[in-house]
């Protein structure tokens, strides 16, 4: 395993502090407050640590507060339901005693049953593609020195974005985006683990998808955006150490807000995970 993959994998890994209650630290990735895809993979780990036997296949999250990545956050796991083939957990995150995510996540035997899925789109293969970090080396020299190392940083999750907008000089486009992911380096066969990585990985390029139509990305002057929640369904086992096909669309945006869609396939066109969000999109 990379030393950065490493570094992630262990702040996915809490430390109890209690009865069900469990302490995670955060990491600065150069954005304003903690991203929220850490909070949301610390929060199903937190959940899934109160859960035997069952994986997570779905979770469903609201951000009510901007997290401080310069502080730990407390998850309180509440254990609503156990049934014969279902868990139900619910996670507060809480800083300074407030809190800034509540989620609910549902957990489930393994089960045989119909099946069917849709077709994988179609994508060039990652091979052929240049990773974010490497796009971020080209954009570097143009933009302000208190942003190249967010730019050029070290990744534990590769993204190989298709047809990349530059953030400089963006155009409008069509509500859709696909990216390839990856971690960096082999991982352990934990599919919990495996499921919390993307967790924290789904909310990477996502809300970006409402702004093609408008042209414009995270560097636009005078734009507010912000997750609002956050939704994932598990359809299929994975492993983030190999290939996924990230496909995102935007079907609407509207009142301030932009609504996201996305799906994860793997190499050989398996639909392994759906995710929806909606995020605050708003010119101040």
């Amino acid at each position: 395993m990379l030393e950065v993959t490493k570094k992630l994998v262990e702040l996915l890994d809490l430390s109890p502090i209690g009865d069900d209650h469990f302490q995670g630290d955060s990491e600065d990735l150069g954005f304003p407050n903690v991203f929220g895809g850490q909070v949301l993979g610390q929060a199903l780990m937190a959940a899934s640590r109160t859960v035997e036997g069952r994986l997570c296949h779905s979770l469903h999250a609201y951000f009510l507060r901007p997290g401080n990545h310069s502080m730990p956050i407390d998850y309180e796991v509440q254990r609503v339901r156990d049934g014969g083939s279902f868990s139900v957990r619910r996670v507060i995150a809480r800083q300074d005693g407030k809190e800034i995510l509540t989620g609910s996540m549902s957990f489930q035997v393994a089960e045989e049953g119909f099946e069917h899925q849709l077709k994988m789109p179609e994508a060039p293969a990652p091979e052929s593609l240049r990773s974010e970090q490497e796009w971020g080396k080209i954009l570097a020299p143009q933009v302000p020195e208190r942003l190249r190392e967010t730019l050029t940083r070290d990744r534990p999750i590769e993204i190989r974005p298709v047809n990349p907008v530059n953030p400089l000089k963006p155009e409008k486009r069509p509500p859709h985006k696909q990216s390839w992911f990856r971690a960096q380096g082999p991982l352990p066969d934990d599919p919990v683990l495996h499921r919390c990585l993307l967790t924290y990985a789904s909310d990477f390029q996502f809300l970006g998808t409402s702004l093609n139509p408008h042209g414009l990305t995270f560097m636009s002057k005078g734009l507010q955006v912000a997750s609002l929640d956050h939704a994932i369904w598990f359809h299929r086992d994975f492993r983030m150490d190999e290939w996924l096909l990230y496909d995102k669309d935007s079907p609407s945006a509207s009142a301030g807000r932009g609504f996201n869609r996305g799906n994860f396939f793997n190499e050989e066109g398996v639909l392994v995970a759906s995710t929806t969000q909606e995020a605050l999109i708003r010119q101040r």
